[in-house]
């Protein structure tokens, strides 16, 4: 006997960009297996680059974008307002400051060139590893390269050290036998949140469908985490981005996805690395000092826990 055929959506398709981040790629689990379909809402993912993606959403050309919190602040201040309403994932490791051979820790790099895309996360982050090596930004040289131009900066000479996210860290090293991460996100986790970040106008007019949204992303991550599943879903994920499963796997580890428990932790007020607030309040403060933007962003503003606290309720 046929099963009866699932309902179909009835609302409006939500436009979705998403880039190569594991945290995001992994929203590939549930496209592939219509997941989305099975919670009635009508979703079309739109793949770019990550920094187009962010021009996109603030061109009203999607309804809304996977961002870290820094940049959708960075992106709220040129006009693209957003509400975060889901935090993916935090960067456990696949952020990194790689450098030449010969080179082993922070300290070995006072006087020399780090090349980091300023103004961008993962600048912060080589704030943060100096401090934590007793060193100020001025003990180093800070070379603007582009994040996609991070390895072959490397591997060239030009700088001593990069710091960059996957895959560009993974090809860093890579590319220049030898090379070492000396640190990396898993030293400040929390310090990079990666979110669904809407639109208001869409949240205000679809929030019933955002919801079924988040609940999809929670049965990824329940998916995902466990043992039985990680074949297939590296598989799904590594073809997103024309890598093989098993070099995916790697990079998978080194993202920390949030699930339904772990989202409601995060969202929590606070002034630490382990909240969201105050990680975004720390990387706001970072924007106005290094000249991302000028006047403070009111933080709060961007972020939206009452759908993850919906979803997570059984």
């Amino acid at each position: 006997m046929a099963s009866a055929a699932m309902p179909m959506p009835t609302g409006p398709t939500l436009k979705i960009a998403y880039s190569d981040w594991p945290g995001w790629v992994a929203w590939e689990i549930a496209i592939q297996r219509g997941w989305f379909k099975e919670a009635g809402v009508n979703v079309e993912f739109k793949w770019f680059d990550y920094v187009p993606s962010m021009d996109a959403f603030t061109a009203n050309k999607v309804d809304a974008d996977s961002m870290t919190n820094g940049d959708a602040l960075v992106t709220g201040s040129g006009g693209g307002k957003s509400v975060c309403i889901l935090a993916n994932d935090y960067s456990d490791g696949n952020d990194m400051i790689v450098a030449k051979p010969g080179i082993k820790t922070m300290a070995d790099l006072k006087g020399k060139k780090i090349g980091v895309e300023v103004g961008f996360v993962d600048h912060l982050l080589v704030l943060n590893a100096l401090k934590s090596a007793g060193m100020k930004d001025k003990d180093v040289k800070v070379v603007n390269v582009k994040t996609d131009d991070t390895p072959n900066a490397l591997k060239s000479g030009t700088v001593d050290a990069i710091a960059a996210w996957q895959p560009n860290s993974g090809a860093a090293l890579k590319e220049l036998p030898g090379s070492t991460p000396i640190f990396t996100s898993a030293n400040v986790p929390g310090l990079i949140y990666d979110h669904l970040c809407v639109s208001p106008r869409s949240l205000s007019e679809n929030r019933a469908e955002w919801l079924k949204v988040v609940k999809v992303w929670f049965r990824v991550v329940d998916f995902i985490a466990d043992p039985a599943n990680l074949d297939e879903a590296a598989k799904l994920m590594s073809a997103r981005v024309g890598l093989t499963p098993d070099v995916y796997k790697g990079l998978m580890k080194g993202t920390h996805l949030l699930n339904a428990a772990e989202n409601m932790k995060h969202y929590a007020k606070g002034e630490t690395f382990e909240s969201i607030y105050g990680s975004s309040k720390i990387v706001d403060e970072f924007n106005v000092k290094n000249g991302v933007y000028k006047v403070p962003m009111k933080v709060d503003d961007y972020f939206d826990s009452t759908l993850v606290e919906e979803a997570a309720k059984k």
